[in-house]
């Protein structure tokens, strides 16, 4: 029996090997084992898929699973990204919601991803116990999805326009489509296409085309994925800004005018700006560990109270459903912020932006210049480092007895470990080590005052480990 695990984000498999429709029958009866424990009273569950191969198939066997087992379902006709999922489970009181995605992996996988009542990641004590439900092999009666139809147990819903509309109704479009800027958005052919294309058919709109293949590329909204995209803007001139997202649209990527990438730890820093200083919202700064030590420094200076988590915006949603949290996000492009729900979401940052822009009437370099002007400039590294799992192992055992006390030239003056070990190396700049848990995988990290020293340090880390 192949053994189901969740990871940080939900269950996730190569298609017809692991991800398999028994498999995902399986998972789909576990969820439905685990609601009918804990939403004893109507129980209805939100479900749908995103682009990726098959995404339907596995979406309504998901469906005909749960109607098996007594709950009720509303679906998305079509694709649908993560955060409408999310959407859907708040404005229909659902007990959870189901998406058949793998994010930002290759084209080979897909995915299974619960999203709590909340509208966010379900909590890992629900993840444990989906997982424990989990039977090894499906024995409920299942019927054919039109029969649930016909019996009332399966309806159909528009998620995509309930999306739209939360949208327009939190947001200034009109002043965005107004101003004089050129804004294009790249969906790398995942599930932001068809909202982008509705709220803003006049911009330059890229990969907006359904193609489960996705030309090859794995969509994750990173700079060496997206020549493309980075050309276009380069060669354009014209286009002040570029939004990309990725394969379920709840990750980030951003250009700015000149087609430089602009990372997740400076939209972090603008979200705080823009929010606090421009609209006078309060409330908690959270992100993980990863992120520039810069978000501790704006938050402080503006009197706001931050707070540093594990790597994994789980444990920034968390806090968000009980917490007033201003903004939240990590370094991977997931972010969430104050008066939508707890979950990342790459349309809603990139349209905040654009409306920071467009109200403002400054270019995203000349804000990203009042954000270092109250914490100084930065820049940020990271390498990922392929070796074997012995010395992945040796590695941290060296880290964790303390064995390690300079990087050529940088003397470590602080050890961390929330979430891997970050070591301080003064004047603000410092270098992290973190294994991978599911490969033989050491991903180091820096920060310093710019690019060139930031790599500097990451080739100093890597030459002393490996040696």
């Amino acid at each position: 029996m192949y053994v189901i695990k969740f990871g940080t984000d939900g269950w996730r498999g190569i298609i017809a090997d692991e991800f398999t429709v028994e498999n995902v029958k399986r998972v789909a009866q576990g969820t439905a084992s685990y609601i009918k424990e804990n939403f004893k009273k109507d129980p209805m569950v939100i479900v749908g898929h995103d682009c990726r191969f098959a995404g339907e198939l596995f979406a309504e066997n998901t469906a005909r699973i749960m109607c098996a087992n007594g709950i009720k379902v509303k679906m998305s006709k079509g694709y649908v990204s993560t955060p409408m999922i999310s959407l859907g489970a708040v404005k229909l009181n659902a007990s959870l919601g189901i998406i058949i995605t793998a994010s930002h992996n290759p084209p080979t996988y897909n995915g299974f991803k619960l999203k709590a009542h909340y509208g966010g990641p379900s909590s890992p004590a629900v993840i444990d116990a989906v997982e424990n439900a989990i039977p090894e092999t499906v024995t409920a009666d299942i019927k054919p999805l039109q029969e649930y139809i016909d019996k009332g147990m399966l309806e159909y819903v528009d998620l995509e326009t309930m999306y739209v509309e939360e949208v327009e109704s939190k947001f200034d479009l009109k002043t965005i489509k107004a101003s004089k800027m050129e804004f294009a958005y790249d969906a790398m052919f995942g599930a932001g296409q068809n909202v982008m294309r509705r709220l803003f058919p006049e911009i330059t709109l890229l990969h907006c085309d359904y193609n489960p293949g996705f030309e090859g590329q794995a969509p994750e909204p990173i700079d060496k994925n997206l020549s493309e995209f980075r050309e276009l803007i380069r060669i354009s001139e014209d286009i002040d800004c570029g939004l990309v997202t990725d394969g379920d649209a709840d990750r980030i990527g951003l250009y700015n005018k000149a087609g430089k990438f602009v990372d997740s730890h400076h939209i972090i820093l603008l979200l705080v700006h823009y929010l606090h200083k421009y609209k006078g919202m309060d409330g908690k700064v959270i992100t993980t560990f990863s992120a520039t030590s810069k978000i501790t420094q704006l938050a402080k200076a503006y009197g706001l109270e931050i707070e540093i988590t594990k790597i994994g915006f789980k444990y920034i949603c968390e806090k968000m459903v009980t917490e007033n949290v201003l903004v939240g996000g990590e370094e991977s492009g997931g972010i969430a912020i104050k008066g939508f729900i707890p979950e990342r979401d790459g349309i809603w940052i990139g349209l905040t932006l654009w409306e920071f822009m467009a109200s403002t009437g400054k270019s995203l370099d000349e804000l990203i210049k009042e954000v270092y002007a109250v914490v100084g400039s930065f820049a940020m590294g990271r390498i990922d480092l392929h070796i074997t799992e012995e010395i992945k192992q040796k590695v941290l055992a060296n880290c964790l007895a303390g064995k390690y006390t300079t990087f050529g030239s940088y003397k470590i003056e602080k050890t961390e470990t929330i979430d891997g070990f970050k070591f301080h190396l003064g004047n603000g700049e410092w270098v992290m080590i973190r294994a991978s848990g599911t490969e033989p995988v050491l991903r180091v990290y820096s920060e310093s005052n710019n690019d060139e020293n930031a790599m500097k340090i990451l080739e100093a880390t890597k030459a002393e480990v490996l040696k």
